[in-house]
């Protein structure tokens, strides 16, 4: 199918996108037709303006169009590597260590349950970019409201159960590295509530978010540092041959059915329910960018801060109005940041988790006691950094450590914003990110405190499995809707011309339970329609900009609205639907099993 959109007078030479001509995501986006989006680049709200093809070197135009590709690519670093960071901590951790039981032959197993996770969470991307908003907010504007609050529910128990994993993970790395007792390494956790504080603002400038998940980056990348040193240094005693052989099928993966067990395990610790609320929240800043570039969006001018714990606005920069992205910056990003999650997700996530099974593997294969108790089978976190520091070098041990305090402390940070869009998208409750971090926190800290002093390090690894059983029971839950709403046409469509009809707003006011005797819900109701109808307004005039939308016979007195389809196609939602079964199949059996007393271990 060719678009066509209408000629504006004043339109600019624009240069073809080699990015949409080269890389087809037409399995994912739905969309049959390859969608050439051409852009100006001296418009581009992610290039200077003075980088065009004219100033490069001479040279052919395969090579122009690389450096192209990848000088935009470069702008839309930032999302993948805040997602990936739910695919590496301390529940990860611990199911690959326990995976280490077959040494490398359940590599293939981590393999598949990246890919499938991996599908789920472009399709969370998808779900942001094409509604522009969050998997939440897409939950309580299109399911009922008792479906709405029962997958609320879920999500915040899943939220407290991750949370759980990463006060664990780091209180066992504060530990090891500076031998703090657990019970303060639990409470020294509360403090990156700061560093949330003082640094994320989801709707800020874009420059802030860059500089937000530039942060974050910098733990990811010393983490996946740590485990190349880790890497090295097990490569004497580890055989690259049975290490690659582990990532084909291999029979003890489905007739053994410990290892059926440790599969189901994996794909329940890979992937994690926060993550979909959090890959389907975090694409919406360089779109907001490209459409206020282009004059196709403006940002709602932010009101005075509301008193309370809970209010309307949250702060400043964060005034709630519905963002409505163009079916320009949709074309002309949602590849790039669909390529940018796969890749990080390929080149962090399983990288992580495939080097902590391999080093896991090399340690718990040799004969040796971990600790003195004689028993290897129940190797954790401890065991894993006793091994290494006894067997290879106290270095290698430290390293370890390391990686499990940097993977402790980013994921903490992303649950607390995955938290805060859940609570803001499921309910329309509004709470300053710090606020409802603290809370989270202490929900999250007290049965770990009441462990610690109790049962010690044994019962703090016994928690750390439970949050992994919990997140598995709660996956499909929350996974369910994704695949729902991404398969709506309804939902999925994107206006390209004419006016769009108003939508009932009525059960969208927020909860204003400090509401000071004010009208701050009527006003934000007020204000919210006014700038739909000016963001509509605009959309209606933008076509003189778009080289690829589809013919239309347009009659100019007419505000009929069109618009375009960008929902699953039928391989896609088969695919969506194929993946959501094995995923809930493979928890329940699980959870069955150690209903029944099987050691799943």
């Amino acid at each position: 199918m060719e678009y066509i959109g209408l000629q504006a007078s004043d339109r600019h030479t624009r240069h073809e996108d080699p990015f949409q001509e080269h890389i087809g995501l037409e399995s994912i986006t739905g969309t049959s037709d390859h969608s050439n989006f051409e852009l100006d680049n001296t418009t581009d709200s992610f290039f200077p303006e003075n980088d065009s093809d004219d100033e490069l070197p001479k040279m052919d135009s395969k090579q122009v169009k690389v450096i192209l590709v990848l000088k935009r690519f470069v702008k839309f670093i930032g999302p993948g590597l805040m997602v990936s960071v739910s695919y590496m901590d301390p529940g990860n951790f611990s199911s690959s260590i326990s995976s280490a039981q077959f040494q490398y032959k359940l590599l293939f197993s981590l393999l598949v349950s990246n890919m499938m996770a991996g599908f789920m969470q472009v399709l969370a991307s998808k779900l942001g970019i094409c509604t522009g908003q969050d998997l939440a907010a897409n939950c309580r504007a299109h399911l009922p409201k008792y479906v709405n609050f029962v997958i609320y529910i879920f999500a915040e128990l899943a939220v407290a159960a991750t949370d759980m994993a990463e006060i664990i993970g780091t209180a066992i790395a504060f530990n090891i590295l500076f031998g703090l007792p657990l019970l303060g390494g639990v409470l020294l956790t509360i403090v990156d509530v700061l560093f949330v504080l003082l640094a994320y603002r989801p709707n800020g400038p874009l420059v802030v978010v860059q500089v937000f998940e530039a942060a974050v980056g910098c733990l990811v990348l010393g983490t996946v540092a740590c485990f190349i040193v880790e890497l090295v240094n097990v490569s004497p005693t580890t055989n690259w041959g049975s290490v690659f052989r582990g990532f084909l099928p291999s029979k003890e993966i489905f007739t053994d059915t410990k290892g059926l067990y440790l599969t189901a395990a994996l794909l329940g610790s890979n992937l994690m329910p926060h993550s979909l609320y959090l890959g389907s929240g975090v694409v919406q800043a360089r779109m907001k960018a490209f459409d206020m570039k282009r004059g196709l969006y403006t940002p709602p001018v932010a009101k005075k801060k509301k008193k309370g714990l809970l209010c309307n606005t949250i702060e400043a920069d964060s005034a709630e109005v519905r963002y409505v992205p163009s079916i320009e910056a949709i074309d002309g990003t949602m590849s790039y940041i669909i390529a940018e999650m796969v890749i990080s997700l390929i080149t962090v996530a399983l990288f992580v988790n495939a080097a902590i099974l391999i080093v896991a593997g090399s340690a718990l294969s040799q004969p040796m006691d971990d600790d003195g108790d004689g028993d290897l089978e129940n190797a954790d976190l401890f065991t894993l950094h006793y091994l290494l520091s006894s067997q290879l070098s106290k270095a290698a041990g430290t390293v370890f450590a390391l990686a499990l305090l940097c993977s402790g402390l980013c994921g903490g940070t992303v649950v607390t914003i995955a938290s805060q869009q859940i609570m803001e998208g499921h309910v329309r409750i509004s709470m300053h990110p710090a606020i409802k971090r603290i809370i989270t926190r202490i929900i999250a800290i007290t049965p770990c405190i009441i462990v610690v002093v109790t049962q010690g390090r044994e019962g703090l690894s016994n928690v750390l499995n439970a949050t992994q059983v919990v997140l598995s029971l709660l996956l499909p839950f929350i996974s369910a809707p994704l695949v729902y709403l991404t398969c709506k046409k309804s939902i999925m469509r994107v206006l390209i011309s004419g006016t769009e009809p108003p939508q009932e707003t009525g059960e969208n006011i927020p909860m204003d339970f400090v509401s000071n005797g004010d009208n701050s819900a009527v006003d934000l109701l007020s204000d919210r329609e006014d700038n739909t109808t000016s963001d509509r307004s605009l959309r209606s005039h933008r076509l003189g900009d778009v080289s690829d939308l589809a013919e239309l016979e347009l009659d100019d007195a007419s505000d009929e609205p069109k618009y375009k389809n960008m929902s699953n196609n039928i391989p896609t939602a088969v695919a969506g639907v194929i993946v959501w079964l094995i995923i809930s199949i493979m928890n329940f059996w699980l959870l069955i099993s150690m209903a029944m007393g099987k050691d799943v271990d």
